[in-house]
């Protein structure tokens, strides 16, 4: 799953980074609101965490652009103003939640989460395809109850199939959602990992669609 970070505040930012890179997360990030909106507009993303209190041009104005141009990704809200109005404003704007600082990373973790969960209509935290299962809270992955180690790489892949169960998703597709912006992108690597997913769970899980791209097939 790939995120936009966007925060003004160094030290905040690089806390946050830590985290969000931890829980499996491939991050970009910006401290101000041009090159945000920016990046909205023409990167591809599952969730972004905006700050509203930006320079340059601040966070509501940035989400604003976004929604009038049709960007409809996940926006959770970050700000220090703990009024009811920004809330409102913030929500009116288009953000899809809130969280007022301070806060701790496990509410963020949890928030960013529920935000992807629903925007792919899916209610658990738990996804489950077959004996497959993959927590989202931990990270975690098993096949027929047994634990499966996978690389950051595979987990984002497999987490971001699972999270569009039965929609054919193109190699380009994977690509945008696997990497950050800066990371050296090569879209040949992506057999690579769906090979790799193959033989740690099963054979059948990801099936090819010729010249469209991969889907999860039939539970074994």
């Amino acid at each position: 799953m790939r995120l936009l970070l966007v925060e003004d505040d160094a030290t905040l930012r690089g806390q946050l980074r830590v985290g969000l890179v931890a829980a499996g997360y491939a991050v970009d990030e910006t401290d101000n609101g041009l090159d945000a909106q920016h990046l909205g507009a023409s990167e591809t993303y599952d969730v972004v965490v905006l700050d509203l209190g930006l320079p340059r041009l601040d966070g509501l104005s940035v989400l604003r652009r976004w929604r009038e141009a049709g960007h409809a990704m996940p926006v959770l809200i970050l700000t220090a103003r703990d009024t009811w109005h920004e809330k409102v404003a913030g929500i009116d704007a288009g953000g899809d939640d809130y969280l007022a600082k301070p806060f701790h990373m496990e509410e963020l973790l949890a928030r960013i989460r529920a935000l992807i969960r629903r925007s792919q209509g899916l209610a658990s935290a738990l996804l489950r395809h077959g004996p497959v299962a993959l927590d989202t809270r931990t990270s975690r992955v098993s096949c027929h109850g047994q634990p499966v180690g996978l690389t950051g790489h595979e987990f984002r892949l497999l987490a971001y199939l699972m999270h569009r169960p039965g929609t054919v998703v193109s190699r380009t597709e994977l690509t945008e959602h696997l990497y950050a912006q800066d990371f050296d992108r090569d879209s040949n690597t992506i057999e690579v990992f769906i090979g790799r997913l193959r033989r740690k769970l099963y054979p059948e899980l990801i099936e090819t669609v010729r010249g469209l791209g991969y889907r999860l097939a039939g539970p074994a």
